[in-house]
């Protein structure tokens, strides 16, 4: 009974740990460099994403959550499958920008095989091109309140798509 307690008291820990300090790997698979440019401004002192406790790491022995930027070509499915299967578990992926999540612009061009799914599986999609700081802050923000659960989401967490503002308020 009471190593029943203490692996539940472990799990409450891990969890704990794995939302309050997630480290993230970001990934560009062939995008423009619009959404690394607003996830790179995330990390500036305006947006302070380490409020959060989220860190850039540059191993991915060492990453919780891959951010994914761009759609997947022919040159780069291989070395996002190598990322991806170096990664511990339980291991997160989130998809940043339109390009990341159909292949965007450049869906149909010979060698892009379209989003991310087609290769990883995904947790959380953040649309736009490129989204927002704000957006991507909320986006990750989402999916670790869903991963204090203990567990990964059963199906991908989906933002909604951004409206577009004009003079005259919003369309």
């Amino acid at each position: 009974m009471s190593e029943k307690k203490d692996a539940r008291f472990l799990d409450k820990i891990r969890t704990w740990a794995r939302v309050n300090s997630p480290w993230a790997l970001h990934y560009n698979s062939g995008s423009c460099n619009g959404c690394d440019i607003e996830i790179l401004a995330t990390l500036t002192p305006r947006y302070d994403v380490e409020r959060f406790g989220i860190k850039l790491q540059g191993s991915p022995r060492h990453a919780d959550v891959l951010i994914c930027t761009g759609p997947v070509t022919l040159q780069s499915r291989d070395r996002l499958l190598r990322i991806y299967e170096q990664m511990p578990e339980p291991k997160f992926v989130v998809v940043v920008g339109s390009c990341g999540i159909s292949g965007g612009v450049f869906q149909g061009c010979y060698n892009v095989l379209g989003g991310i799914e087609k290769v990883i599986p995904v947790d959380m999609y953040i649309p736009g091109c490129p989204p927002k700081p704000e957006a991507i802050i909320f986006g990750i923000v989402q999916l670790l309140e869903a991963l204090k659960t203990g567990r990964k989401p059963d199906s991908p967490i989906s933002l909604p798509q951004p409206a577009f503002e004009t003079a005259g308020g919003t369309e």
